[in-house]
Parts: C-alpha cells; structure tokens; sequence
C-alpha cells in the first residue's frame, strides 16, 4: 500500500477531519454497558477455589440469557450505527463481491457439475451440464431452502452411475445437518429427512444405501450440551433411520470422532476413528467377501492415517507415522499392518499431502508456506514438477482414475482465485475460469519475512500493502493468525481484505507454531504445555510490525477466529498496550470449561483440560482469557464476535468473555460483543458475513481515529 490518499490533502483539513471523529468516539465510549449480575458459582480445582460468576450466561435457552444477547446487541449496534461511514464500507463490499464465482467442474455420471455465485447471492448455486462447453441447468440452488437465506448446503453426494445423490442442509448455521435423497434425472425426492447427522460425509455403498456419522441427540440444549460418542451407521434405502445399522461406534467402542468412506471401486469400507483431533486408529473392509469383517490396521491414537486409494488388494495410504511431514505408504489387504508399510512417496523435509486423479498420485509440498506440487505414478515414480502460473497456494489435483484431466485452483494475497485444467498425460495447464474483480494486484505487493519469536525460534510472516507506502508507523495494520490444530494458513485472496488494502492498510499473516505449515513437529510445539509459545509468536509479529515502522501500537489491530480467537484473548491480557483494536472472534475463551460443551473434549489433545493434573488447571487458567483478565487494567478497543447457532465453539465463551471484559476494564476504549442470529461457527449467508466485515472494518478504523478514504467524499 501507498500513503493514505487522504494525507496527500491540506494538514488543516486532516486536523479537522480526526478532531470531528475523535469528539464522536469520546461521546460514544461513555455509554454504560448493560448491567450483568453474579452469581456465586464456585468451582474446585485440586484444592483452589475458582469463582464463575457468569455460568448463567452458558444457558443458551434461559430467559436471562436472551435478555443479556438483546441489551448487548443494543448497546454494541448503537455504537457501530454511529460510525459515520460504516454504511460506505458496506456499499464497497457489496460492489466488490458483486462478480462471477465459479468452482472447478467435477464429473458426475453423465454430468459435469460445478457452484457458480452469480455475485450478491447467500449461497453458491449447484448446476450441472452434459458437457464442458455446453448449456447448464440449475440442479440445486440453496437460495430456496429458507425465506431468511440462512438455511444452506452443506454437502452433497452421488452414487458412482450418478443416478442418486444425498444432499446435505445445514440450518441456521449449526452443525448439525439433515439429508435428503433424491433422483439426479428430475430432482425428484426419495427419501426426506434423515436427522441428527454431525461431523460427517455420505459414503453410498452401490444404489441401495449409505454410511453417514452422528451423535445420539444430546439432554439438554442441541447447540451447547456435550456430544461425546459418534457412531458410523448404514441406511438402507426404504428403511427408517431408527433401523440402521450401527456398523462402528456407541458403547462398545466408543469414539469421539469417526468417519466412513469407500475406495472408488466400493470394494474397501475404511473407516477412521479417533478420540481428539489429532490421531486416529484405521480399519478397512473388504465388502467383496461375505464374511468380510472390519479389519483394523492401526490401533492407536498416535498418529494420522488414511486410505488415499486403491489398486485391486494394494492399499495406498497417507500417514505422518515415523513421518512427521508425512509420507505416502503401500500394503496389501491381506497383511496391512504398519509393520508392511512400504514406502512409495518418502518424506522430505517440507510438508506433503496427496490426492489422486487420472491414475496418477499428486503430491502438494508447502515448502515455507508456497505450494508446489508433483505428479507421480501409482507406484510412487515421480513424473513431473507442475508448473504453477505464481507463487502462491495450489489446491485440487482430484478426479477419478479413468480421467485424462483434473482441476486445480490457484491463489495468493493479490491472485483472485482462478480455476487451471491440467491435462494429465502432456502436463499442460490452461486457464479453466478467471474471476473478474474490481482489483488491480499490479498496485499492491507482497513480501514474506521470517522473524524472532521470544525464544529465537524463527517464525514466517506475510506481509501485504500498496506499493510505496511509507513506513512511518502510522499505517493501520491487520495482524491475523490461527496457531492450533495443525492447521496451515497459506497465500489465499480474500475479497473482503481489498477494502483494508485499498484504504491504506496492511495486512499481516504469520505461521505460528501450533499450525501444520512445518509438520507435526511445528505443531506439537503449539500444543498443551507448549501453548504459550504460540502467544509469544503473535506478539513477536507484533512487536516486529512496530520496530520496522509499519505501524505502531495505535494503529495495529489483532484478529483471530476459534482457536484464534483464544489466540486473540491471551494477547490483549498479556500485553494489552501491544494494540489499539482486539478482535477475537468466536474465540475459546474459558480455558477450565471448554472440554465440557458440545465436541470439545475432543481439542484435548492440542490444550489438555483443567482435570488433566494441578500442572495443566495452573496453566490453562494462567492464559485462560476469562480468568486472565484483571481489574484496573485498560484494554483494548475490542469487539468480540459470535453466533447464537454456534455449536462448536459455544458463544457462552464469547459471552463471558465479554462480561468480565466489560466489570473489568479501566480505560476509555469501548469492549463490546456483537451475537448475530441464526448463524454458527461462520456466518450462515453472504449478507449476514459482509455485514460482520462492514462492523469490524468501521469498529477498527473508528478506534485507531482514522476516516478511510473511501469515506472523504462525505466528510
């Protein structure tokens, strides 16, 4: 990014422009937050005594409860209706997202479907045509399932003649799904409505059934009552749900997480079960023998596994097992225990994954956070480096064995998402679909640094901005990371980020430890005990954004969602003067009660619970955003962001958060929660996820006393 446009005006005109908002905001952060009463919960933990005033607030069905949602809401909306160019940022969010959006085709029985956006819809449109370049049809538009826009579809399945397909809907943004079934040929319905379904693909097993996943319906409330044992069914077509066939699962084996699918020739069911996030036991059958049972492969929790594909008996199979940054193993059917792990695709010392497609097995290395990817045969014989039109983040490579082509789409911070069709046999990739966005990426650039976390450990960081900008410490900066699960975050566009970008601000990414961008190995350093490592990451990306002048601590806002959101809620209380603006979205924030809501036992792996030990309780209340925040201390701007059908991180989190936040707080910096309805862990349409972007953008331009240039004409 260049200088704000809006410095090249008359200094008189910025002083008046900056005083004009600055004597609002004062205005704005006297309003007294809604009173939230106590209660004299106490909880014991080895001996000490741990005050929860605010369990009441993890009631989602409770009067009280809804009556604190509404006074919150009312105070935070006034607020933001107030920021005299929130409806500007809306209207240029709404003009970026207003293009043509397509996914890459995939190839159905006699169709090839794909999801197209037309530009402002809620929901991506499934449509299907006979060949690449000829008519296409609606097949499902999700825009239909709901008057309000917040029902939508969540996934869809076809038998392999792609005569039948099990769709998905989600509702209200839960996670909770319901299937129907329905003919290809006319959409006519043949089975509505299984119910109850979580955490889970459909699998069809030939034309008369599928296997599918679920929890038993929880006591209590459906959004926030902990689901512990998941179970792989069969449905057997023109059966009722309470018939199927339990295949793994319940008491007898009880699992947290468990998922069932077939190898395309549905000769092999694989199933995979484990009891955290990370790790899982492997078992496979072959349902070509009638006596065939479920087969296990692996029997520890130890390690990730599974099945990438088959070749008659021959098992191919993904594993990080003595493989940190993964490896690609071969193993018959008839003795596949891990001790006849034969390698084919060994691992290297950059992070691998695989898919499959046309015969050929193509691995996708992240090699400092920039993919490339190989083609190799099915035995594990490298073919080819792909050539990949930038630097930037490669995703696809799947199709059917018989094919000749897949797709693949390709992005960074300035590359909009394009689709490539890559021709197997020569090589060759051509461009497949372009969106055309209201964006030049020649204006902007992208430079990624390594810097010095607390400990020496070196850490990756994006950084993006206009070209020239000056590095004066003034710029409003977007620092963003996730830290946790293994998860990566690559170069990907983000059509709402240009908003930021084109009014002068930066956009700041590292790779904490914790994620998956190094391996199991970076990860593990970011879990339980290691926690803390990742704190000192984001704030060293912080501090490192304000020594090299990008900004200072008046103009940097922290973001994060989930297990960011946590990320986000240590930092403000470790070091609350590092930013002006937190914005920790559906955040974990009750570090000693998490694993009691919903699915979140299962994240024990990466945090350990407060019953673990007396070590573990003392050191997840130590950061434990709830527990960590202290009276007198001024924190930041901070608008906190959930959902009221978020059932995977309770917004009870959120809630308490913002409670104690707001009993606690000293300085004169507003801290407030925003609940969207009817959505869930993420927004649950288009609308309701711009909106949230507008408040955010508004909510941290207001606080840094900045006016974005897209608002000059109305000042």
């Amino acid at each position: 990014m260049d200088k704000w446009r809006l410095h090249t005006c008359c200094g008189v005109t910025i002083m008046m422009l900056m005083i004009s908002c600055n004597k609002g905001q004062e205005k704005m952060n006297s309003t007294r937050y809604p009173e939230t009463s106590k209660a004299d919960t106490v909880d014991n933990y080895f001996g000490e005594q741990v005050p929860d005033p605010y369990r009441w607030l993890e009631d989602d069905r409770s009067k009280e409860t809804a009556e604190w949602v509404k006074a919150q809401n009312e105070i935070t909306f006034a607020y933001l209706n107030n920021i005299p160019y929130r409806d500007k940022i809306s209207q240029r969010l709404e003009k970026l997202y207003d293009y043509e959006r397509l996914s890459a085709p995939f190839r159905e029985g006699d169709y090839y479907y794909f999801y197209k956006n037309d530009g402002l819809q809620n929901h991506n449109v499934l449509y299907r045509k006979k060949a690449l370049g000829g008519a296409s049809e609606v097949f499902l538009d999700p825009n239909t399932f709901s008057k309000d826009g917040t029902t939508g579809l969540a996934d869809i399945s076809f038998t392999k003649d792609g005569s039948m397909a099990t769709y998905l809907i989600t509702e209200g943004g839960s996670d909770w799904r319901k299937a129907i079934v329905i003919k290809t040929s006319d959409k006519t319905i043949v089975e509505d409505t299984l119910r109850d379904i979580k955490f889970s693909g459909i699998a069809w097993r030939g034309n008369d059934g599928f296997y599918y996943s679920s929890y038993d319906k929880p006591k209590g409330s459906e959004l926030s009552a902990k689901t512990q044992h998941h179970k792989l069914f069969y449905h057997k077509l023109g059966t009722p749900q309470r018939q199927d066939e339990l295949i793994f699962g319940g008491e007898q084996t009880p699992r947290r997480y468990i998922g069932g699918y077939l190898t395309e020739d549905e000769r092999f069911l694989v199933v995979t079960a484990a009891a955290s996030t990370t790790g899982n036991e492997l078992y496979v059958q072959d349902l070509k023998d009638p006596r065939g049972v479920l087969l296990k492969v692996v029997s520890n929790f130890d390690n990730d596994h599974y099945v990438l594909a088959n070749d008659g008996s021959r098992l191919i199979i993904h594993t990080n097992l003595k493989a940190p940054n993964n490896r690609v193993v071969e193993v018959d059917f008839s003795k596949p225990g891990v001790e006849n792990w034969k390698d084919i695709i060994a691992e290297t010392e950059n992070v691998m994954t695989a898919s499959t497609g046309g015969g050929k097995i193509f691995a996708q290395y992240m090699v400092d956070v920039k993919t490339k990817v190989y083609q190799h045969d099915m035995r594990g014989k490298e073919e080819r480096e792909i050539a990949l039109p930038a630097i930037g983040t490669a995703d696809g490579f799947k199709g059917k064995m018989n094919e000749n082509e897949v797709y693949y789409s390709f992005t960074s911070f300035t590359y909009p998402p394009a689709i490539f069709r890559y021709d197997i046999a020569s090589g060759k990739s051509t461009l497949y679909q372009k969106p055309d966005v209201d964006f030049n990426p020649d204006d902007y650039e992208t430079r990624q640094i390594f810097y010095d976390s607390k400990d020496g450990t070196k850490i990756p960081m994006y950084i993006v901005h206009k070209k020239g900008m000056e590095l004066n410490g003034k710029n409003p900066t977007w620092l963003y990371a996730y830290g946790g699960f293994n998860v990566s975050l690559n170069p990907a566009f983000n059509t709402s980020r240009i908003v930021w970008l084109e009014n002068g601000g930066i956009y700041a990414q590292p790779s904490l430890r914790g994620g998956g961008e190094y391996g199991e190995k970076w990860h593990l350093a970011g879990t339980k005990m290691r926690k803390q490592n990742v704190f000192d990451d984001f704030i060293a990306a912080g501090e490192y954004l304000i020594r090299s002048k990008y900004t200072s601590s008046e103009y940097l806002a922290i973001s994060g969602g989930s297990n960011g959101g946590l990320l986000v809620g240590a930092t403000m209380t470790q070091r609350p003067e590092l930013a002006k603006v937190a914005l920790p979205a559906v955040g974990v924030m009750d570090m000693l009660r998490y694993h009691k809501f919903t699915a979140g036992a299962g994240w024990a792996y990466d945090y350990g619970t407060s019953e673990d030990s007396k070590e573990m309780f003392e050191y997840l209340k130590k950061y434990s955003p709830v527990h960590a925040l202290k009276s007198g201390v001024a924190y930041p701007a901070t608008l906190v962001t959930t959902s009221d059908h978020d059932d995977r991180v309770v917004p009870a989190h959120s809630f308490k958060f913002a409670a104690t936040l707001q009993e606690h707080h000293a300085g004169e910096n507003p801290v407030m929660i925003r609940i969207e309805t009817k959505s869930g862990h993420g927004s649950s349409n288009l609308k309701k996820a711009l909106e949230a972007v507008a408040d955010q953008y508004a909510f941290t331009w207001y606080n840094m006393g900045i006016t974005p240039p897209l608002a000059r004409e109305d000042m």
